[in-house]
């Protein structure tokens, strides 16, 4: 082993061991969830900035005050448990303090494209029942083009617009919202005026690309979002110092939750964009003086791409984390750019199982370490990729592929009701159904 890849070694490992702290701490504090774990921020050091770009930043006492003063204006909204709100909002650090003060009541927000439109948007917004729309006064009119589609009972609220305020609640345009969040105190959310959720309620609703049909809303349970926050966190080693570039889509898991929580969760600085530049890209992480970017694949190929500039090598990255860097680009995307290290990974919104490349071996999704296999059961099934479902023995049962082999990855559910492998499916229970294999390895078996 050379010198390089001990240390790597060495490195992944601690990444391994801080990302399995963390996430230790979930369980001890079986009370706790993300928008509590804030207000512990705030208490802690509330004059340190949270989230910064579009729309205004907010240190972390505004953030959560910004967060109750949503809270307060849905308990005045009679919304409750269970309820659905789905929030049509561009980025900015409001998009946020939204969905941080509506899940601590208990409510599931669905985070919804902001690309779609027509059909596919209503029914987005059908598919998870919404009580309510909050929506940015950037996307009114699109969302005003489908009302007819949505049930009368769904109220709108628009943010950023002057709309009128007794509008009637099935005008395209119903509620404005700056007015009514201004009305309401921005004093803490307590439990003796609404039970705060479990760990195990429905927290957001992040929805699948719609690839293969309309969009599919992912269930993401508030131990989840804790989970997610605190993985990374250890894996970025995220310290408070730090400030995370984060121009991806805030309706996405990756640009809305893992970028944005695991950096929250470490007391750092969230560095929110409204969308990619190539051209921007180095003098504004330079400038907003960010150590950490969260990527998609194509990012980085489109800043190999780009004419060099003066301030690529100006930056303070330490390290770049995402999926989909290509092998052919990773290492020019390294070198070019002096990036110390690169975090890949593989992982879905509605999976009960990620990989991770935390050595920065070039080309490689990731994988699970050998200590951790016992508790992270995954494996790479025989596949046929003509009928595109897995290849099944004489007995019936799937086989693991061999080296070189094309294969697709499952994960264990397990059969106890624990949290570690445990899939939460799709608000649609058919669409839940027909990600679930059975008789896999073994007879009564689930993956």
């Amino acid at each position: 082993m050379t010198p390089r890849s001990d240390a790597n070694s060495k490195s992944a490992r601690q990444a391994w061991l801080r990302a399995l702290e963390r996430t230790a701490a979930i369980d001890r504090e079986p009370e706790l969830t993300l928008p509590l774990l804030v207000d512990h921020w705030a208490a802690r050091d509330p004059a340190a900035s949270a989230l910064a770009g579009p729309g205004g930043s907010l240190r972390y006492a505004e953030l959560t005050e910004r967060a109750h003063r949503y809270a307060r204006w849905g308990l005045a909204q009679d919304l409750s448990s269970g309820d659905v709100v789905a929030l049509f909002m561009g980025n900015r650090a409001d998009y946020l303090a939204a969905w941080l003060g509506l899940t601590r009541l208990g409510v599931t927000v669905a985070l919804v494209n902001t690309q779609l439109v027509g059909e596919p948007l209503a029914h987005c917004l059908r598919v998870v029942a919404a009580k309510l729309v909050v929506v940015g006064g950037e996307l009114a009119a699109t969302l005003a083009s489908i009302r007819a589609q949505l049930p009368k009972i769904t109220a709108v609220w628009v943010d950023g617009v002057d709309v009128p305020a007794d509008a009637p609640a099935d005008a395209a345009l119903a509620f404005a919202l700056e007015p009514a969040l201004a009305r309401v105190s921005a004093d803490r959310v307590t439990s003796a005026e609404c039970a705060l959720p479990t760990q195990d309620g429905t927290a957001l609703y992040i929805y699948t690309s719609g690839t293969t049909g309309l969009p599919k809303a992912a269930k993401v349970s508030h131990y989840r979002l804790l989970q997610w926050s605190h993985w990374f966190a250890g894996l970025l080693d995220v310290q408070s110092h730090d400030r995370m570039y984060d121009c991806l889509p805030l309706y996405h898991s990756v640009g809305g939750v893992v970028a944005t929580g695991a950096t929250l969760v470490g007391g750092g600085t969230v560095e929110i964009r409204a969308r990619f530049s190539a051209s921007d890209f180095w003098r504004d992480v330079r400038d907003s003086r960010c150590t950490l970017f969260q990527y998609i694949g194509e990012l980085p190929r489109y800043l190999v791409n780009s004419p060099p500039s003066v301030a690529e090598t100006e930056h303070g990255l330490r390290i770049a984390c995402g999926n989909g860097l290509r092998p052919e680009v990773w290492r020019t995307f390294q070198e070019r750019f002096r990036i110390p290290r690169i975090l890949e990974y593989y992982a879905s919104t509605e999976g009960n199982f990620s990989l991770y490349n935390c050595e920065g071996e070039p080309g490689s999704i990731g994988r699970i370490p050998a200590f951790l296999t016992g508790r992270l059961r995954v494996e790479l099934l025989r596949f046929d990729v003509e009928k595109g479902e897995p290849i099944r023995n004489a007995q019936g049962l799937c086989e693991p592929c061999a080296e070189n082999e094309v294969g697709e990855a499952v994960g264990l559910v397990p059969e106890d009701t624990g949290r570690g492998g445990r899939f939460e499916g799709y608000e649609d229970a058919e669409a839940t159904a027909r990600k679930l294999l059975h008789d896999v390895l073994a007879p009564g078996d689930t993956w």
